[in-house]
């Protein structure tokens, strides 16, 4: 299939549909299993999906929800939404009640499907009377809802190919919210289209027989692209993970050819290497030639890698050090930056012209410039998004009258177009000695201490800054003393690195780990950095007081 800026997905899916009905398009794994969904088994039940909601007769265009966590059923519901006309809104599965609630609400969906999900007795007072509701199968569906398989036994598929227009708003991606309320940002077809064929060579879509494993997010704007709609340009196979305890098994039977992964999950996977062979060890070995290559393909096998094509991280800055730590196992991460509002594509990393410390070289198609004064990252392409859904002011704020997108990230730009990313304007905050402090850059300094799982470095109002840390599980397991003295080599190496005010006074490990469930990170696992702040905000000075340089909650 040709890759073409007005070839919409829902056009992409037809065509597969037609030409290899056959084909397996998504394999749902149920313990050592698989259900297989054809080309055609997920056109048939996405058509019989969308006879139904155009019998509702709701206006053309209405917004439809979507919450459930990965699954076969989110992808065939989305295009059933897309097929019937109308506009995709989906939502994080870790959703509380009252954050449910304030989306449905703000998007104005009518119906919402309701799939897997690990507390829906937990979000369901927080639906609205009136939104009608459609229970995925299999997940433990809601008797009081409307039930898929009753839609494919009394709905016939529809067979006419309804075909957007490309300047058609296909979806909202209500933002992850490190700060405020999600903002609803609305994405049309042909932006989607834009970026797929701007990316498709550094993205590898001509890859035959592609597998995909689709693990994040689906409502994020990673997934949807390089999930979603990666596969379904390329006519991919899509693996899912069934449930966290079986990620590392689910990983290896799908042996993507496309694999993305969060920084956090990559230094999961470096503490679970780590964790069957200790570093020195695996130096040694990484030394010796022969040993060197059956290491480097035993370590990528074991993760499910070992056939990757393009391996990628995203969502949240990652450090060079672990780009490169990984680099040394044969295993090539090129990183990638965006953000909801430009359909995640800015840059990515080149496979064969590799610059550490940036975050890659500037897609075709795209225009980025650094603002003067502030040094704010700003882009403009043609897949700006269409706006802030019933959010003229906060639009108006992202996106000047000259069409730039204004990033909120801080950074430079080289004579090879490459990104370097210094900061986020929101997180830096003033010493008490009135110097400006980007707490990333430092954070980044601590990446190659094992002990070490999560830190934030805060600091507003106080002299120097002081990191807290959250341990690993080898730091867990490890005598306190060790990991002490480790830290404290870990502050003494990197505060000569660092401008004397942005030098960190100490380190404070904490009790309690950082997750979506305590709200202290996002569905993608970036840190809420400001909810962090705020839960230690009177313990800070008490702890700088101390004159331990590590010190324990």
């Amino acid at each position: 299939m040709i890759i073409s800026p007005d070839k919409t997905l829902l056009e992409c899916f037809y065509h597969w549909e037609a030409t290899t009905p056959d084909n397996i398009y998504l394999r749902q794994p149920f313990g050592d299993n698989f259900v297989d969904f054809t080309w055609k088994e997920a056109g048939r039940q996405a058509r019989s999906l969308a006879a139904y909601l155009k019998s509702l007769n709701l206006p053309a265009k209405s917004s439809i929800g979507l919450v459930s966590k990965n699954c076969a059923e989110w992808l065939i519901a989305d295009f059933a939404i897309m097929m019937a006309g109308h506009i995709s809104v989906p939502f994080y599965a870790t959703l509380t009640d009252s954050q449910i609630n304030q989306v449905l609400t703000h998007s104005g969906c009518e119906v919402l499907f309701v799939g897997k999900l690990d507390d829906w007795a937990g979000m369901k007072s927080g639906i609205p009377s009136h939104v009608k509701c459609i229970s995925f199968p299999t997940y433990n569906p809601d008797a009081s809802h409307v039930q898929w398989n009753d839609i494919l036994a009394n709905y016939a598929p529809i067979t006419e190919n309804y075909i957007p227009s490309v300047n058609d708003i296909f979806t909202i991606i209500y933002t992850s919210g490190t700060t405020g309320n999600p903002k609803g940002v609305m994405l049309n077809y042909g932006a989607m289209a834009s970026v797929i064929y701007y990316a498709r060579d550094i993205a590898r879509l001509d890859v035959q027989n592609a597998r995909f494993f689709s693990y994040l997010p689906l409502c994020h704007i990673a997934e949807r692209n390089i999930i979603e709609a990666a596969a379904v340009t390329m006519g991919a196979t899509i693996y899912f993970a069934e449930t966290l305890d079986s990620f590392a098994k689910n990983l290896a039977s799908a042996q993507p050819t496309h694999f993305l992964a969060v920084p956090r999950i990559w230094t999961k996977f470096q503490l679970g290497i780590l964790g069957k062979m200790p570093e020195n060890k695996l130096n040694t070995l990484l030394k010796i030639p022969i040993i060197s290559s059956l290491v480097k393909k035993k370590i990528q096998k074991g993760l499910g890698l070992h056939k990757a094509e393009i391996i990628l991280t995203g969502a949240a800055p990652m450090p060079a050090s672990l780009i490169k730590w990984f680099r040394r196992l044969g295993i090539i991460i090129q990183e990638a930056y965006g953000m909801t509002e430009n359909v995640g594509a800015v840059c990515m990393m080149p496979r064969d012209n590799i610059k550490d410390g940036s975050v890659g070289k500037i897609y075709p198609g795209m225009e980025v410039r650094i603002a003067e004064g502030t040094g704010e990252i700003l882009t403009r392409s043609s897949w700006n998004m269409n706006g802030y859904y019933k959010e003229p002011e906060l639009t108006a704020e992202t996106i000047d009258a000259e069409g730039w997108i204004h990033t909120g990230d801080v950074g430079e730009l080289d004579e090879d177009n490459y990104l370097k990313i210094t900061g986020r304007v929101k997180e830096m905050y003033k010493t008490s000695k009135g110097e400006y402090i980007a707490p990333a850059q430092i954070e980044f300094g601590f990446a190659d201490n094992n002990f070490i799982e999560q830190i934030c470095v805060v600091g507003n109002n106080l002299p120097q800054p002081i990191g807290l840390i959250v341990l690993s599980d080898l730091g867990k397991a490890t005598d306190k003393q060790v990991v002490r003295e480790s830290l404290e080599v870990t502050l003494k190496e990197l505060n000569p690195k660092l401008k004397n005010y942005e030098r960190v006074q100490r380190l404070v490990v904490l009790r309690e780990p950082w997750t979506v469930e305590n709200n202290k990170m996002t569905p993608t696992l970036k840190i809420k950095r400001n909810v962090i702040e705020k839960e230690y905000a009177t313990k800070v000075e008490t702890w700088y007081s101390k004159s331990d340089a590590v010190v324990w909650e």
